[in-house]
């Protein structure tokens, strides 16, 4: 695990109140780490419903064929998550592994094996030795409790310099409710359909299928918009929990996505989950510099967004922003092999607020001096505008240095 703090971490996190209906605890069990915890146990209270978002990668992990499986009950009990371990591409035992961790859970929470929810990261293809939980499940079960947030985030760090947290409070039936969420990820990441783990809870009463449809609607904007170094995971797990607690101080169920309440849900839901989202691309692996990469000008929203990845993803407009160089260059270039319409004639690209180009070729006002000032702020905007229609989309990345090749390539020694 890396061990300098990213130097984009948050200076304070904040307070997390207390959620009703779900209890945290952590344990040191061993799977890889040594002298650290590395399971989080979540104990939720019966009715509590679940959804979740799931990578597309062929080669999804154990788990998230698990959570795939138990996600059809609607309802949850438990969550288990384990970090150095990603339990991906092990084959019948990692089948196993998964069985046996929800028994183990289920068992101890006294709940159905299909209420627990599993998630696993670290290492790809290394057996998971289930029968670690067995010492310290017991523990977990009976030592949780309704605070923790931090701790359990930095349960489930692997190359995390920091933990992730993140909470908003919103109005319904004139009472508040909570929304309380965390996630993990600093490398492999380009998310699809989801990113790295990110667990996500409100003590709102909402029904399985309307939750579900909260979550599907707020991943693409969020999740999907970040991107550390297009590498899209075998793990990526967000999972959502209605505790239900609010229904006891008057606040009524939320039954479909027709509800008028559902908006408020919606935005305030996703506010959580694009501030964890850029959590994510700030401790990118070896990162100095936060990138956010505004496309406007597009055929269309999507055209926008793929052009919005092809520059965020591409290592060569990565390491200009690390080494401080402002290479338009490389982002017409971006933007050239994206397979998008695009007119080279029309192009305009700004570094923050400075234009360095134009109508297809440099700004007559272009100071090299004003741009490469831009550069050296630890948080810089790329924005291009392809004059083509109203299409626009935005995501989220950071540069690519030396320490990324240094934490990859000591990753499993």
């Amino acid at each position: 695990m890396a061990t300098a703090v990213s130097p984009l971490a948050p200076k304070s996190y904040p307070e997390m109140p207390e959620l009703e209906g779900v209890q945290f605890s952590t344990a040191e069990a061993g799977i890889k780490y040594k002298g650290r915890t590395d399971v989080l146990l979540a104990k939720m209270v019966e009715g509590t419903t679940a959804a979740g978002v799931f990578t597309r990668s062929k080669c999804p992990s154990a788990p998230v064929d698990w959570c795939r499986s138990v996600l059809k009950s609607g309802t949850a009990r438990g969550l288990l998550v384990n970090s150095g371990n990603a339990n991906a591409f092990t084959g019948v035992k990692g089948k196993s592994a998964v069985a046996l961790s929800a028994k183990i859970a289920a068992s101890a929470l006294g709940c159905e094996e299909n209420q627990i929810y599993l998630a696993s990261t670290g290492v790809i293809g290394e057996p998971l030795d289930a029968e670690k939980f067995s010492p310290v499940i017991d523990e977990l079960a009976s030592m949780s409790k309704p605070t923790g947030w931090l701790d359990a985030a930095k349960a489930i760090m692997t190359t995390d310099t920091y933990p992730k947290i993140a909470t908003v409070s919103v109005e319904l039936d004139g009472k508040t409710i909570v929304i309380n969420g965390m996630a993990k990820g600093a490398g492999m990441i380009a998310p699809d359909m989801a990113t790295m783990l990110s667990f996500i809870f409100t003590d709102a009463a909402i029904d399985a299928h309307a939750l579900q449809d909260l979550l599907s609607s707020q991943t693409e904007a969020s999740f999907n918009s970040v991107t550390v170094d297009s590498d899209t995971s075998t793990s990526d797990t967000v999972l959502l929990f209605a505790t239900g607690a609010a229904k006891a101080r008057g606040i009524e169920a939320v039954q479909s996505s027709d509800d008028p309440r559902f908006p408020v849900l919606q935005a305030a839901l996703g506010d959580l989950m694009q501030n964890l989202a850029q959590q994510v691309a700030k401790d990118g692996e070896g990162a100095r510099k936060f990138v956010e990469v505004r496309v406007e000008g597009a055929q269309d929203n999507a055209s926008a967004k793929v052009i919005a990845l092809s520059i965020a993803n591409s290592p060569l407009v990565k390491t200009a922003v690390a080494g401080e160089d402002a290479n338009w260059g490389r982002v017409v270039m971006a933007v050239g092999k994206a397979g998008e319409p695009a007119d080279r004639d029309r192009l305009a690209i700004w570094f923050g607020d400075i234009r360095v180009a134009v109508n297809g070729e440099r700004d007559p006002d272009y100071s090299e001096e004003a741009a490469s000032e831009v550069m050296k702020h630890d948080e810089i905007i790329i924005r291009v505008d392809l004059g083509l229609g109203s299409g626009e989309n935005r995501v989220w990345t950071c540069d690519l240095t030396k320490e990324y090749v240094a934490i990859n390539g000591d990753y499993r020694s």
